[in-house]
């Protein structure tokens, strides 16, 4: 047995979180190293995974070993989890002027004081755009007039305290990305906009953005924009190799928990879909979570408090229920069953696949055969999916995975269940009980029973 801990590097506590009132969150990676400190902000757009999910993995998955890093990945929070560009109009247009009374006021304030942070040396900010932008003609979606697989510049330099040589530095770190193309059409480009000539309609309303705004205080800024044509880890992997350039260039060491590549960037993402609610009583592995899970037993008379795994990870009021939003994602629906809680136990014995362990709530035990919580006077258990008639104390009861109803899993599969612990009629806390996976061989044969018994194969009588 090998118990699952997943690694909350984020630490963020929140309460329940209610549509527009979804403030974003800064990470601040610190080596305590000497170096620059280099912001990163993803997610000014709610339609743009690639970048705020790169921001995202910077915060979980990378260690910084000299200088620093700060990341804002969830920047326009709401308009994540809607999928929309802007739900109150494009942030991205308000860094000029901006009515007190917009809706995101407080928020563009803010975050103009994290940019002009005196520690704060340089910008990175990260977008997904149409199309492949090239700086000559090849077609309708690869041409001047398209913003994806490009790092943008407002001008060839600006007069900052460092890292002024914009164009170098950009040119620099298109560079290094593709020499790790998936293929050629993905060639990354330098595009300038020219913002402070306002000769054309682009440098206008770029002088309006975030990227225009940083060089204004002195802070080199530097856009970073996947394209849209491409599966959102394919974007994020561009971005990330795109970031990396830029902190090597800018003298930041850092170290990842993963192998560089799309499909790796897709696991690692996964990796984090996890929330655990109330100091870790509650735990739910959520990937490839139920479309709604019943019954989940949260605080009565209690602000709902939960730490997310990922930035990107929102719950979010849904009449009765709460919606729990991985970006732009709904990965599932929670309905609460709000009772009293007990604090007297932190963690049960457990004999799993015949090996003793205590186990403290909050954790997601491995198992690959069977299961029992042992019995004890001072609690009593309750696994969910499992029902015998006259039978109310689960404990010292030896479960494996058929005699468990699927439908009442964690996850689509069948595989992770709950098992909830009281004392009397209040909660102590929570394990989750993961089955190991078949092996696909094993699962293929399983799969050919029926055939191969109605055929006669499997007759061994004969």
């Amino acid at each position: 047995m090998r118990v699952i801990s997943v690694l909350f590097l984020v630490l963020v506590t929140a309460a329940t979180a209610y549509a527009g009132n979804l403030d974003f969150t800064l990470h601040k990676l610190d080596s305590g190293r000497p170096g620059p400190t280099i912001l990163v902000i993803g997610g000014i757009q709610g339609d743009e995974p690639g970048g705020f999910s790169a921001a995202a993995l910077l915060v979980s998955h990378y260690k910084i070993n000299a200088g620093a890093v700060w990341v804002v990945p969830n920047l326009n929070f709401l308009s994540i989890i809607r999928s929309s560009r802007g739900v109150y109009g494009d942030m991205n247009r308000k860094f000029a002027d901006l009515d007190p009374k917009d809706p995101e006021y407080e928020a563009v304030q803010k975050i103009k004081e994290i940019i002009r942070d005196g520690q704060v040396a340089a910008v990175l900010h990260l977008h997904d755009g149409w199309g492949y932008y090239s700086p000559t003609y090849v077609s309708e979606w690869q041409c001047q007039q398209r913003w994806g697989q490009s790092v943008i510049i407002d001008q060839e330099t600006a007069e900052t305290a460092r890292f002024g040589n914009l164009q170098e530095l950009a040119e620099r770190a298109v560079a290094a990305a593709n020499e790790h193309l998936y293929e050629p059409l993905h060639a990354y480009h330098v595009k300038n906009t020219h913002t402070k000539t306002r000769d054309t309609e682009t440098a206008k309303e770029m002088a309006k953005t975030l990227t225009y705004y940083a060089i204004g205080q002195g802070k080199p800024a530097f856009g970073i924009e996947g394209s849209k044509n491409l599966p959102p880890p394919m974007r994020s992997y561009y971005h990330l190799r795109v970031i990396e350039s830029f902190l090597t260039s800018f003298g930041v060491e850092y170290e990842r928990t993963f192998e560089l590549g799309a499909p790796q960037v897709a696991e690692a993402l996964q990796s984090n879909v996890a929330v655990s609610f109330f100091d870790n009583k509650v735990f739910l592995d959520l990937r490839n979570a139920r479309e709604r899970l019943r019954y989940i037993p949260l605080k009565k008379d209690s602000a709902v408090e939960y730490r997310p795994a990922s930035p990107l990870l929102a719950l979010v009021s849904a009449e009765k229920s709460l919606k729990v939003y991985f970006g732009n994602t709904n990965v599932t629906q929670l309905d609460p069953q709000f009772m009293e809680f007990d604090s007297s136990l932190t963690a049960v014995p457990m004999e799993i696949d015949g090996e003793r362990r205590v186990v403290a709530f909050g954790q997601a035990v491995e198992v690959r055969r069977q299961f029992r919580v042992e019995p004890s006077d001072d609690y009593r258990v309750n696994v969910i999916g499992f029902a015998k008639a006259g039978l109310t104390d689960e404990a010292g009861v030896s479960l494996v995975q058929s005699e468990l109803r699927p439908e009442f899993s964690v996850d689509k599969g069948g595989r992770i269940f709950r098992v909830e612990v009281y004392k009397g009629e209040k909660f102590c806390g929570m394990i989750l009980a993961a089955f190991a996976q078949e092996p696909p061989r094993m699962a293929a044969v399983k799969a050919n029973l029926p055939r191969l018994r109605k055929s006669g194969a499997l007759d061994l009588g004969r």
